[in-house]
Parts: C-alpha cells; structure tokens; sequence
C-alpha cells in the first residue's frame, strides 16, 4: 500500500474546511496547517513535506514561502479565488493555479501529472533582504497624512506585494475609522506588548492585524489607539522593536505617525519616563523613506516649511520625499505648482516635491465608502499623482507616462513664459 504524501495546508479558512475531511482520501497526510505564510515557511522548513497547497492570497502565499518549498523539494499547488487571486499568483511567477473550488481529487491528479505551476525560483546564496520600511508624516493642520498614507499602501499592494499599514499617530489615529475597521483592541498597542515581552513573531503579527481587501491586492492593517491617553503604550523601544518584526512579515510597511516632533525630555521632570511623542520619532528613525506631508495654501506651506527644519534634524534629508497636497488655484492663485516649487526652494531648501491636486470629491467618496482614494476614485488626478509617486520612489520603477495631462494638473502648471 502507498504511503500518503507528507502535505502542508496553508489555506484560507474556508477552503481548508472544505478540503481536509477529504484530502486523507487523495493520499496526501496533512502535517501542518499554518495560518499564514510566516509560520508556512518555518512548517514546510521543519517538515520537509512532500505537497504543499497554498491559497493566491498574500496573507498565505509570497516569495519566502515559495522559496522554502523549493528548497524543502516540496510539490506546489496553488489554489486561487478569482481574477484578483489569479493576479497575485500571477505576480509570483504562477502561470497556471487552480481555482479554489477545485476537489481533492483534482489537487492529487495535478500531484500525479507531474511539478505543477509554479516555477519555482532556485533561491540564491544571499539571504532575502528585509522588507522596507516608509513613514509618512507632516506638521499640524491636517495637511492629508492618513490619506496618503492609505493611498500609498494601496498603490504598493496593487503592485503584488505584501503590504502592513501601521498607525504610530498617539495624538488622532485615524486609520481604522478610514477603512472601516474596528480599534476596540489597536493593533499597535498589542504588537508593542508582545515585543516588550520578546514574544512578537510573524505569526503574532497575523493573528492581531487586521485585513482590509482593496481592488487589487490587501492591506495588514495595525490600528492606532482609539483614545490619546493611552499613549504610554508605544514606547520608542517597542515602536522601534515592531517595525522592526514587520520587515520579515512584509514586503514594505507604510507607518502614519503624528505631527508633532518635540522632544520633551528637557520639560520632564524623568529623565526615564515614557515620551508622548516616542513612537513618531521612532517611526521615523526607523524608516528607510520618510514622506513629509504638507498642505499646498499659505498657512499649510508656512508650517511645512517651519517643521521640514525640524523633520531634517532628526533624519537624513536624503531620506526625506517632499509632497504637498490640497493643491488648487484658488488658495494660490495663478500657476499654483510654480509658485509652490518656488516658495519651498526659497524658503525652505526643498528642490524636488511631489504635488498632488486637490480633490475634495475623491477624499469624501474615499471617507464615505471607507476605501482607499484610489478605490474610491481610480480616475482622480490625486490618485495618479500619489501613483507616480509611489512608482518613482517606494517602488523604484516608473510609469508609463499617460498620453493626455489631465486637465486639473495642466491648470497647475505655470504659464510658460
């Protein structure tokens, strides 16, 4: 009698319910069934088994993962949900997935028929590098931080990779109410709990954050404190500790933080005391980018170029990428772009910015449906910009130059002279 095969379930719940009582049938012995694909790659690591079936999504299926089948010798079967599923494989090198439907009798004759898709990458000699971390930030005034935020993660996991959304803002967080998750337990104040106990891993990481599924792709979402006087939470060792754990549980983690960046320890009386504004000057220490944030008016651009003085005292101005947003004749006047590019070299040294139309209908239709803005409004000229930049900076890739300007960004050009 056949022995059945070694095999690793890492499969979104409802499929693993409808697959298991029926998988010993197709000769295959389930010996793990990890909840996602952190504590996958550590089974199929220990286990070496024979069969791995993985659900198309990214909280079960990346690159690491796949890489240890390889390693491990281990058949693939990829089970994916519909075109969106299909696109993540796709992203990952799957040409052809099963569909998540698919019996057990249809997993064990692809089994039969030989290596199924995908081709697996022969992992290299180098360890993978670790994900990268971007935190988002910008002086007081809402000037459109959590926004950009959002959107910018939105952007990155629509490019097919592995995204966490991280709320570091101890003064209004304003992540979850955005999407529409709930912050009764902030997901940050947990993480930060865990890593001052040396218990955060991966597979913590998943069980605590919460999942927000955009048009194309997920985002792993930790929520900021619901109420600002539970500040003394995110301490900097166990902001800095978090973000650090998130580089092997993500591809790139977009971190919103708060305005303000005083270092309070001359007013405190403690030298050793918990500092209010910790997990911002962590956040941004921390980061690989850091993404200054500023309203495109008169009082917004003081106070950007006030604070940009502050922000290039605590990190490398190398590291900083400018970005105004809100921008619109009407608060500026004629050849608004012009004028902001000139107004923030002048005033504040800044030679490369970003400007992002004003598109106040976008923001609410985005705020009405809890969505991204670019869900929300895929057409908006914010959205393309905020896309732009997303390519040219955190993915490191450009874009295929739109064949028309749309007519809300030619309006903010200067007139040529």
């Amino acid at each position: 009698m056949t022995e059945p095969t070694p095999t690793v379930l890492c499969l979104a719940p409802h499929v693993e319910d409808r697959l298991l009582p029926r998988l010993a049938e197709a000769g295959l012995l389930v010996v793990a069934r990890p909840p996602g694909a952190g504590e996958g790659v550590d089974a199929v690591g220990r286990l070496r088994p024979g069969v791995l079936i993985v659900s198309a999504e990214p909280r079960h299926l990346d690159s690491p993962l796949l890489t240890a089948a390889a390693v491990a010798g281990a058949v693939v079967v990829v089970l994916a949900e519909g075109e969106w599923g299909r696109e993540h494989a796709a992203s990952l090198g799957v040409r052809e997935p099963l569909d998540a439907d698919a019996t057990a009798d249809d997993i064990a004759a692809r089994i039969a028929h030989g290596m199924p898709e995908p081709a697996i990458p022969v992992p290299t000699a180098t360890a993978p590098s670790p994900g990268r971390v971007t935190a988002v930030w910008g002086p007081a005034g809402a000037p459109g931080r959590t926004t950009t935020a959002i959107a910018l993660a939105s952007e990155l996991a629509a490019a097919g990779l592995r995204v966490a959304l991280v709320d570091a803002d101890t003064i209004g967080a304003a992540v979850a109410p955005s999407l529409g998750l709930l912050d009764e337990a902030p997901g940050l104040a947990a993480a930060c709990r865990l890593a001052a106990a040396g218990a955060l891993t991966g597979g913590e990481l998943d069980r605590i954050a919460q999942h927000h599924r955009c048009a194309r792709g997920e985002l792993l979402v930790l929520t900021g404190i619901g109420r600002p006087d539970r500040w003394p939470e995110l301490s900097a060792d166990r902001v800095t500790k978090v973000l650090e754990q998130c580089r092997s549980w993500a591809d790139h983690t977009i971190v919103d933080t708060g305005f303000t960046l005083e270092a309070d320890e001359e007013i405190a009386s403690d030298l050793f005391s918990p500092r209010r504004n910790a997990a911002t000057l962590a956040a941004l220490r921390a980061a690989d980018t850091v993404v200054a944030v500023g309203a495109g008016d008169p009082i917004g651009l003081a106070r950007y170029v006030r604070a940009f003085g502050d922000l290039v005292e605590i990190v490398d101005q190398h590291r900083v990428r400018a970005v105004v947003g809100k921008v619109r004749q009407s608060a500026v006047g004629l050849g608004a772009g012009g004028q902001i590019r000139a107004s923030l070299q002048r005033f504040g040294g800044i030679e490369e910015v970003t400007l992002v139309p004003s598109d106040p209908a976008a923001c609410d239709a985005a705020l009405l449906t809890a969505r991204t803005l670019p869900d929300a409004a895929p057409r908006s000229a914010a959205t393309a910009a905020l896309r732009r930049f997303t390519a040219d900076h955190l993915l490191d890739r450009p874009v295929r130059t739109p064949r028309r300007t749309p007519s809300v960004l030619r309006r903010l050009r200067p007139a040529a002279s």
